[in-house]
């Protein structure tokens, strides 16, 4: 009866030294006698104790690596510092074991090296045009290297890129000088704008009092009231002013002037009327 007691024990304890439940997302392998034998998927599996051996279990699911800022330099000699997160799943367990002897070390150590060497091809205005194309690029260098490794890298995120203090001062000096010339070519030409039109009011204005004066020679006497009036007028507000400089004019020069200007204004019209009838 003992015998049969042992016996049952232990094909009781052979079979629950044999079987193995793996969890849904991960794989397993198996060594027999020291060689890679199988692979065991999720679910319930049984191995031959004392000859097969779970050497490793992992997940298939997508994993992420933070790596951590790295200084780089870009094409055109600045350093900047760069954070990125690569995520990356296993398709191939075995090769993932067999293939690299420290993947989590690999892949971090690989990722850099290629980051480093994209941004070096890139300016500093690139990096930031241009980070999708970037990220295009080292998703695939990097595919090309962890394909041997049953690895597919699925995506990597450039978090940010920080650029030296130096730098970004001088980044913003730049941008509000851009800023102030536009200011002053606005300005200046408003100032431009508004000085051809008072010109052209002006010029109406003489043409106006000069057909006045061809039409009725009385009345010099308001246009001279009117140029004194205006004289006083400008007077009064410079004096206001607290850095202004006046300039005193004789208004009867000023009259003088007035009727000389307008005097041209009328002969460049009657020379006008002459072309206009040959």
């Amino acid at each position: 009866m003992e015998p049969i007691i042992a016996i049952v024990l232990a094909l009781i304890g052979y079979a629950l030294g044999s079987a193995k439940l793996i969890n849904q997302g991960n794989e397993a392998l198996v060594e027999r006698l020291g060689r890679y034998h199988r692979k065991l998927k999720p679910g319930l599996n049984f191995i031959v104790p004392l000859v097969d051996q779970i050497v490793m279990e992992d997940t298939t699911r997508e994993q992420f690596t933070d790596i951590k800022p790295q200084n780089v330099i870009t094409q055109d000699n600045i350093y900047v510092e760069v954070d990125a997160i690569v995520y990356w799943r296993i398709r191939d367990i075995e090769r993932s074991f067999y293939a690299i002897e420290d993947l989590q070390g690999a892949l971090t150590q690989i990722t850099t090296t290629t980051l480093r060497e994209i941004i070096a091809q890139n300016t500093l205005e690139q990096t930031n045009v241009s980070r999708a194309e970037m990220d295009s690029a080292i998703l695939d260098q990097l595919n090309n290297v962890t394909a041997d490794w049953g690895v597919e890298i699925l995506r990597l995120d450039i978090q940010r890129i920080t650029l030296p203090e130096s730098v970004r001062k001088s980044r913003e000096e730049e941008q509000a000088a851009v800023i102030k010339k536009r200011a002053l070519i606005t300005e200046a030409e408003g100032e431009k704008e508004a000085a051809i039109k008072k010109a052209e009011g002006t010029m109406a204005s003489v043409q106006i009092i000069s057909q006045a004066l061809r039409s009725n020679p009385d009345s010099r006497d308001i246009l001279r009231y009117l140029v004194a009036q205006d004289y006083v007028d400008a007077s009064q507000k410079l004096g206001e002013s607290s850095n202004a400089k006046i300039v005193f004019v004789d208004p009867a020069n000023s009259s003088e002037m007035f009727q000389e200007l307008i005097a041209e204004s009328v002969t460049q019209e009657g020379n006008g009327k002459k072309n206009e009838e040959r």
